[in-house]
């Protein structure tokens, strides 16, 4: 990059810098992830003020510096009025900022990964206000989306086990699928049982008799040492109705919402909450709003 630059971004995280200045991560098409101070930002009638704040893409006119870059002009080209005046939709979209923040680069184009992250912004946005589940369903396609693009997208099609289809049964009320975060994905429970059976039976101690060389005609006791696959720890368990939800993700358009599965919703979205979480070695702090919100509002999603 030269002394001055342009670029057009989204900024996704802000905080203060002194009395009057701010410093913006922002993700740009061109330089990837690039940290810049928006001089005299929090000063009353700023021109940087509204520039500098979360989730607006501006095109940027930056002055590179010795350790922080330095905003000299910023024209916004879109906002996001709607996540701020609805808790949940904000929530979600601090969420998802999270999991970008995780995987861009910078120095590096990241024109998919900002195209990506805008177009679930606006899909959050005009959902109608005061129907959580909706957020929480599209902030899950959101989440298995940006998996996908960082090449971390979970097994959900087939069991991790067996590479069989997994076709959930809805004519039993009880079935049900595992999902391992360390194995990396879905795990029909019936294989999984065999398994644990199999790795019991191995810890046995199996015993055939042979001759002693030294003494004839005794016998000695002979272990035999068995190798089997490691049992994966079961994270979670989804219902047939869950893992269709789970499975639907890797769509372009999200499945059909209703109230009757917002509940699901939410399972499905801890789950890759922790998956998240395990390949990226990071907490998403934002999913503690999620949590937060729906705590006391349970009754809404049921």
């Amino acid at each position: 990059m030269s002394r001055t630059y342009k670029a057009t971004g989204i900024n996704l995280k802000t905080q203060a810098l002194g009395e009057m200045d701010r410093i913006v991560t922002i993700l740009t098409q061109e330089f990837g992830l690039i940290r810049a101070v928006a001089p005299g930002a929090r000063k009353h009638n700023s021109t940087l003020g509204g520039r500098s704040g979360m989730f607006v893409v501006n095109e940027l006119l930056i002055t590179q510096g010795r350790s922080l870059d330095r905003i000299t002009q910023a024209q916004t080209i879109k906002t996001y009025p709607g996540l701020g005046k609805d808790l949940v939709k904000l929530a979600a979209s601090q969420y998802l900022a999270e999991i970008v923040l995780f995987q861009a680069l910078s120095e590096h184009p990241q024109e998919e990964l900002y195209e990506l992250f805008n177009e679930h912004l606006q899909r959050i946005e005009v959902l109608p206000r005061n129907e959580p589940g909706a957020v929480v369903a599209h902030l899950a396609h959101g989440v298995f989306h940006l998996l996908a693009l960082a090449g971390l997208t979970p097994q959900v099609q087939v069991c991790c086990l067996t590479q069989r289809p997994l076709i959930p049964d809805f004519t039993n009320p009880n079935w049900q699928v595992g999902f391992s975060v360390s194995t990396g994905g879905t795990v029909c429970l019936e294989a999984w049982e065999s398994l644990r059976r199999e790795g019991q039976r191995g810890r046995q101690t199996n015993s055939s008799p042979s001759p002693h060389p030294s003494k004839p005609g005794s016998q000695t006791i002979v272990q035999t040492i068995v190798h089997h696959q490691d049992l994966p720890v079961i994270s979670s368990r989804l219902s047939a109705t869950e893992l269709v939800m789970l499975q639907h993700l890797s769509q372009p358009e999200i499945m059909q919402i209703d109230a009757a599965t917002n509940y699901g919703w939410l399972s499905v979205e801890q789950i890759l909450r922790q998956y998240a979480q395990y390949h990226f070695g990071r907490p998403i702090r934002s999913a503690t709003l999620i949590d937060s919100y729906f705590a006391p509002n349970h009754h809404a999603i049921v």
